[in-house]
């Protein structure tokens, strides 16, 4: 039998292909869409303010919904506007997510943890799974705090949750919004319309980065594998590449010569610098065989010429 899922967040940069996805494996009769705003062909769908705990209730009823993809945050950069909504809405959200799951005894939650749960103290070189949690921003802040109710609701109340620790999600589907990573997405965007990108990093700001067709498939992957196997409960590392942007940079010049890019850095460099470099994800691999499936030159063409379709399909 196939389960019935609610999304929360669906609107956003991994929603929208998340739910697509997972409509696409097991039905859209059972993938339910929900967010503060409708997009249009996102049918089925329903309304919701993550904090209205009520009408959350109401729609997992209506629905016999038995698993939770949350994916409901603001996310690094914008929260850094708004600190105590950012807080708000990310942690008690999921708090009133992980209720539910416990009350209704639902199957399964995912909830989307970051790299933004390392700061200054972490390796900046193949992080560990296990380190000291010291974020630098009410984003990360959150996460982190995430985390441990997710193992705590686990561990007290026998909850399944599943985590991962996103990278940077690098996507042709939508631009993201509010994220320190967003210049990896936006550098195509702007070769292929403006031929030149202004980064809000400096050129040489590596960061951990994935291709949203891996994160999509750790996210079901995870999401499938046998509970037994699992040894996280707070937030798996999640691995596939690191760059900086003068690498990305270069890289898509072997595709548009005439490319250029100026660095302008703003307040997301320091966010940026208190990130880590690189991830070791090798716990996610023995527990789940994760594996990812693109690199920086693959990704590269593959966003190109998705993007190059979608502009051609504007005009």
């Amino acid at each position: 039998m196939s389960p019935k899922i609610l999304i929360t967040g669906a609107n956003g940069q991994i929603g929208r292909v998340l739910t697509e996805a997972l409509r696409q494996k097991f039905g859209r009769e059972n993938v339910l869409a929900t967010d503060i705003t409708k997009i249009e062909d996102n049918e089925p769908f329903e309304f919701l303010d993550i904090l209205n705990s009520q009408r959350l209730y109401e729609i997992v009823e209506d629905h016999n919904v038995t698993q939770i993809y949350h994916l409901a945050a603001i996310l690094s950069a914008s929260g850094e506007w708004n600190p105590l909504k950012t807080w708000n809405i990310n942690l008690n959200g999921l708090l009133t997510v992980l209720e539910l799951v416990r009350e209704k005894k639902l199957d399964k939650v995912f909830f989307p943890s970051t790299i933004a749960v390392f700061g200054n103290t972490t390796p900046r070189v193949e992080t560990p799974q296990d380190v000291p949690l010291l974020p630098s921003t009410v984003y990360g802040m959150s996460k982190s705090s995430g985390e441990l109710w997710c193992l705590y609701y686990y561990n007290k109340f026998g909850v399944d949750v599943r985590s991962l620790r996103y990278p940077g999600i690098i996507g042709w589907q939508s631009l993201p919004a509010g994220g320190t990573t967003d210049y990896a997405v936006e550098i195509y965007h702007a070769a292929l319309k403006n031929k030149h990108y202004e980064c809000f990093l400096n050129a040489d700001t590596r960061l951990p980065m994935m291709y949203m067709d891996d994160a999509i498939k750790a996210t079901i992957d995870l999401m499938e594998a046998d509970g037994n196997r699992l040894t996280v409960r707070y937030g798996y590392n999640l691995a596939a590449m690191s760059f900086s942007p003068e690498e990305i940079f270069q890289e898509i010049k072997k595709h548009i010569p005439e490319f250029t890019i100026d660095y302008k850095p703003d307040f997301r460099e320091n966010i940026a610098r208190s990130w880590t470099e690189s991830i070791d994800d090798r716990v996610a691999r023995k527990d789940w065989d994760w594996n990812p499936g693109f690199n920086l030159k693959t990704m590269s063409e593959d966003m190109l010429h998705h993007l190059k379709i979608v502009f051609s399909q504007e005009k």
